[in-house]
């Protein structure tokens, strides 16, 4: 979904009148919205049922990518994609809960696999179909496409999907951690994306109180939204988590950057670039069930690592792009990226939900799908701090094409420096061997 959209925004942008920011608020809304209520519903999927939270999901997504569809304005376009990240939070607090629900522990990390690879596959095509509905049916169109997914999604579970799985049944709801958590993260990422004014900077001070609030309140509560032993006392758990934390941040805003630059820079229409993005997610798509086997046979950490290490190779050479860069070396480039981002994803997902008891499962895969959101907001945020630094406010036009692309360059220089980061964070988790399943 997001690689679609990203493929349409300079169609959205022309429509709409948009600056390269406020462009970047249509794929933000989105993440904003899946990080703040991953957890609380990952949380709830464990209480009620994950089945139950994973439907009502697909339905709110589906509802919401239909109002895309027919957006009327810039506000309401960003409004109908806030109410797609709360549906997305609802399925991907719960989907790893349910694959870990289902699969014993031995054949945990190749289920986690496969269930990696296809979230790529769909990374996989949505430049490709989002470049050719852009292209031939405006960008509209990719809402209607996402809205008659979702339909079927629905259908599947509804008929073919049996049984429910929850972990901590009879214990209550901790409505008041939700909206602090829920508040702290909104106010922590929102403030983010208002760099450098000195608005942002009061947004994220509160958002850091309002977690260390949080965190207070989750130590005396007695059924608290997370246990704070699953950090605390958990080396594999804190420390894969960061690690997906800043892999994400370091390497989301790849997509989002590349497409603005395959259009306005190296000129291609939205299904050229389409093509040249889906290099990256199809060697995801290929490599993540062999990684997840992979972190079956060895320690997670090493694989996962070498993965992260492959990745901050990738994105240091991305420092060196200009508008002459063959597109040869754009493609390979993208091309050692997904290798390297396969080898550390699957694995990570692997050591996270291994690493916690089965009544755990689905706030510890939303914590993880918390990490992801955040990432991914914090790298756009990155993105669009650089773009209000370089660019302000002004429109990409030809006679900015020199600037825009001394921003992407500066961008690049930020997510090298996080990856390598992320490298050590991964080492550091030490061993998930002999943990209790």
């Amino acid at each position: 979904m997001g690689a679609a959209v990203n493929v349409a925004l300079p169609a959205i942008g022309a429509e709409f009148s948009l600056p390269a920011v406020s462009l970047g608020w249509v794929a933000t809304a989105y993440l904003l919205a899946a990080a703040v209520f991953l957890l609380p519903f990952g949380r709830l999927g464990d209480l009620y049922g994950r089945k139950r939270i994973f439907l009502a999901g697909n339905v709110l997504f589906t509802i919401a990518s239909l109002l895309c569809a027919f957006a009327g304005s810039a506000t309401m376009l960003v409004g109908a994609r806030f109410l797609q990240g709360v549906g997305a939070a609802m399925i991907f607090g719960t989907s790893v809960a349910i694959v870990t629900s289902a699969v014993p522990p031995g054949k945990r990390g190749r289920a986690l696999g496969v269930a990696v690879a296809a979230t790529y596959l769909g990374l996989s095509l949505g430049p490709v179909v989002g470049g050719f509905l852009t292209h031939g049916l405006g960008w509209r169109s990719i809402f209607l496409f996402t809205a008659t997914l979702g339909a079927l999604v629905i259908a599947f579970v509804v008929l073919r999907l049996k049984g429910e799985w929850t972990g901590a049944k009879g214990e209550r709801f901790d409505a008041p951690g939700a909206v602090l958590s829920s508040g702290s993260l909104a106010s922590l990422m929102y403030g983010f994306t208002r760099l450098p004014a000195a608005a942002g900077a009061w947004l994220i001070l509160a958002g850091a109180a309002g977690l260390l609030a949080f965190g207070l309140w989750e130590l005396r509560a007695r059924h608290p939204l997370i246990d704070l032993r699953l950090a605390a006392g958990n080396r594999v758990f804190a420390f894969s988590n960061l690690a997906a934390l800043v892999n994400y941040s370091a390497s989301f805003a790849v997509g989002f950057l590349m497409s603005l630059y395959l259009q306005y820079v190296k000129g291609f229409d939205p299904r050229q670039a389409g093509a040249v993005l889906v290099a990256q997610p199809i060697v995801m798509a290929l490599c993540s069930p062999f990684a997840g086997r992979l972190s079956d046979r060895i320690e997670s950490r090493i694989v996962a690592s070498a993965g992260m290490a492959i990745t901050a190779a990738s994105l240091f050479l991305f420092i060196f792009l200009g508008a002459g860069t063959p597109l040869a070396a754009v493609v390979l480039n993208l091309m050692l990226l997904g290798l390297g981002f396969a080898l550390f994803s699957s694995p990570n997902t692997n050591a996270v939900m291994s690493s916690v008891e089965s009544r755990f499962y689905g706030v510890a895969g939303a914590t993880l799908g918390t990490m992801r959101a955040a990432g991914q907001m914090m790298s756009l945020g990155i993105a669009m701090l650089v773009f209000a630094l370089v660019l302000g406010g002004a429109r990409i036009t030809p006679e900015l094409h020199g600037r825009f692309v001394e921003s992407v360059r500066l961008a690049f220089v930020v997510f090298a420096a996080l990856s390598v980061a992320a490298v050590f964070a991964s080492l550091a988790r030490g061993s998930v061997r002999g943990r209790a399943e």
